[in-house]
């Protein structure tokens, strides 16, 4: 038996584009980052055929896991052009953990998924580091994942990545469409621009290139390219504070997302309340309307793409609407009011 450090190698493999031993370096880069992000519940260590997490149950009544998988989309191409990887990873995280919190849970364990052209472990160990940085600021612990080398799929040095999160809530606790009412009050929370959707269209505004990503854009005060990879928020403790701070208070939530305010704001709601939103009250970063002046698109459709800076929507008992804002301001949220619930077929109107 071989006594090499890593004894699993196949020259034959290698030949059709795989490096097994790639994988081994990868995991060694990694350890410490995946190590940073345990938390009570964890269990193992990398190297096993599943990442492995002991729950806790106590004092739960009825215990519910939530599920919740995505990917980096499209945004993955301006990291191609800017040969950057290290904030994808948070947009991965943030991407799962922000649906997964609009049910009320708390986010326990992450695994990852990347498939890439060729496996450079130290480009491949960039993207996990991003991927645990993510995990800690969502209190969550990276328990596995899965590095994936599909040469002739994809070019040697581009790559997709994707995640898949796991959260606890007491049924009890779930934030339920059915006890949305009219009058309650629309909270937004801010974003940090353009989070990781719309992109395809991104990509068709500003047809950007490694020199037009790298120039200063005097409305943004940095590169574009800098802004477009402003990692999403993560929205996991802030909720989960609000939560314990004021049950029953918050009667749903919504990630914006893919599809807009439009799209994803009535998925909280019962079906004859609608949301009355004012966007006059929401802080709209400049890249918003830098998308929408140099594309030429149309407000509503802004609206129906993009986040608009309101990356999560909360809807709450209006009579303690203001005492939520001033939790949420301890908190070093700039939350606003920008709405209520109205009468009506479920739905968002939007006066701008």
């Amino acid at each position: 038996m071989s006594n090499e450090k890593y004894a699993s190698h196949s020259e034959a493999y290698a030949a059709a584009g795989v490096d097994v031993t790639a994988g081994y370096r990868q995991v060694e880069l990694i350890k410490p980052a995946v190590k940073s992000t345990y938390r009570d519940g964890a269990l193992g260590s990398l190297g096993g055929f599943g990442g492995l997490f002991e729950p806790n149950f106590k004092g739960m009544r009825r215990p519910v896991l939530v599920s919740g998988t995505d990917g980096v989309g499209t945004k993955l191409k301006i990291a191609f052009l800017m040969d950057k990887r290290d904030t994808v990873g948070i947009d991965c995280v943030a991407m799962c953990v922000n649906d997964i919190i609009c049910s009320g849970a708390e986010p326990l364990f992450f695994l990852d998924y990347i498939a890439v052209g060729k496996n450079t472990p130290e480009h491949t160990a960039e993207m996990v580091i991003g991927v645990a940085a993510g995990c800690r600021e969502a209190g969550c612990a990276l328990v596995g994942g899965e590095t994936a080398e599909h040469p002739g799929m994809m070019p040697r040095d581009e790559y997709d990545l994707a995640g898949f999160a796991v959260g606890l809530v007491d049924y009890d606790d779930m934030p339920d469409p059915k006890n949305v009412s009219v009058g309650d009050a629309i909270i937004a929370l801010p974003s940090s621009g353009v989070h990781s959707n719309g992109f395809s269209l991104i990509r068709r505004v500003f047809d950007p290139t490694e020199k037009s990503l790298a120039e200063r854009v005097p409305e943004l005060g940095k590169t574009l390219g800098e802004e477009l990879l402003t990692p999403t928020r993560i929205y996991a403790k802030t909720l989960l504070s609000l939560l314990k701070a004021f049950p029953g208070a918050m009667t749903g939530a919504a990630h914006i997302t893919g599809g807009g305010i439009y799209e994803n704001a009535p998925r909280c709601l019962p079906d004859d309340v609608r949301i009355a939103l004012d966007a006059k009250k929401i802080d709209t970063p400049p890249i918003f309307r830098l998308i929408e002046t140099k594309g030429g698109i149309s407000t509503r459709d802004m609206y129906n793409t993009f986040n608009m800076g309101a990356g999560m929507l909360l809807t709450v008992k209006s009579d303690r609407a203001d005492e939520m804002l001033r939790e949420l301001k301890a908190l070093g949220e700039n939350a606003v009011i920008v709405g209520e619930c109205v009468r009506g077929e479920k739905g968002v109107d939007i006066s701008w």
